[in-house]
Formats: C-alpha cells, sequence, structure tokens
C-alpha cells in the first residue's frame, strides 16, 4: 500500500511540472569602436648622396621627385591627415657665400586626398580629411630650392617630413 500511495504521488506531480509556466531573461549587448589611426609603416629614409651640382649649388632635382610610402588606416568618417614639413639643414654656419638651408614642399597622399606643407612657413599644413581608409601615404617632395641660391656648404644635411593621422573625435 505504502508503495501505492508513493506511485500515486509521484503521478500527480507530473502533471503539476508539465505545466509550469517558461520564463525568459534576455541580455543586452551594446559595444562600441573608438575612431582611431594607426600608421602599421610609420617611417621611411629617404638618402640623397650629394645634394650639388657640378657648380657647388643645389641641384634640386635630387629632392624633387623623391617619395616614400608610408602605410596606414583610419577607421572613422571624420578622419585627417596633416603634414609637417622640416627643411634640410647643415649645423654649419653658411656665412655670406653658403647656404646651409634647403627648402621643399612635402605633399601626402591617402584615399586619393593630398595633405601638404612648406618648410618656408613655420608649422603644419592645413589638415585634409581623409575619411576611413586603409592603406599607402605616398610622401613626395618638390620645390626645392637653397635660401639663397648661393653655394652649399658641405657637410650633412638633415630634414623630416611627418604626416599626422588624426581620428578627429569631436568633444561632446
Amino acid at each position: 500500500m505504502k508503495l501505492l500511495f508513493t506511485a500515486a504521488a509521484i503521478l500527480a506531480a507530473i502533471p503539476a511540472a508539465a505545466s509550469a509556466q517558461d520564463a525568459t531573461g534576455t541580455v543586452t549587448i551594446n559595444a562600441n569602436v573608438a575612431p582611431k589611426c594607426l600608421f602599421t609603416t610609420p617611417s621611411a629614409t629617404i638618402t640623397i648622396p650629394e645634394l650639388a651640382g657640378a657648380d657647388g649649388k643645389l641641384d634640386a632635382a635630387t629632392v624633387n621627385g623623391q617619395t616614400r610610402t608610408l602605410v596606414g588606416w583610419c577607421n572613422g568618417t571624420a578622419a585627417t591627415m596633416a603634414v609637417t614639413a622640416a627643411p634640410l639643414l647643415n649645423a654649419g654656419s653658411g656665412g655670406t657665400s653658403f647656404d646651409n638651408h634647403v627648402d621643399f614642399t612635402a605633399t601626402a597622399l591617402a584615399n586619393a586626398v593630398s595633405a601638404d606643407d612648406t618648410t618656408t612657413v613655420v608649422g603644419p599644413g592645413t589638415p585634409s580629411s581623409v575619411g576611413l581608409f586603409a592603406g599607402d601615404i605616398v610622401v613626395t617632395l618638390s620645390g626645392a630650392a637653397s635660401a639663397g641660391g648661393k653655394l652649399l656648404l658641405a657637410g650633412a644635411y638633415t630634414g623630416n617630413v611627418v604626416v599626422t593621422l588624426s581620428p578627429t573625435v569631436a568633444a561632446p
């Protein structure tokens, strides 16, 4: 009898479990990717073995048309690119007969958009909107000229071109 009573209690409990009400909960997932820019190839070098022509003055053709390629990307539609160029300088004193300073213009091309800067004006050039892009940033030199058109002072000359990619995040 005790066995029969236990079986009846189990059978009575089965319909109650089958008629239990289902309940659900939801977890919402929110995520974000911040606007960023990154160089994957952040540097390159241009080496010009001889700046001066046979007459001792700047041979502009040794500078003009020189190119190097950086590689980068920006994942935001408001991204910009700016160029800052620093002239080729020799640390020695040029005196009255010699130049120790070579100016030029640097142009960067990315995503079919260019930005440039000239060394004759201090500070970066005007930024250009490059938007979303991933790929080559080709930097080209042009417009080379010695400051006074004089003979170039012997020695090492150094300058640079800095390309800045900015996600241009607006302040809230």
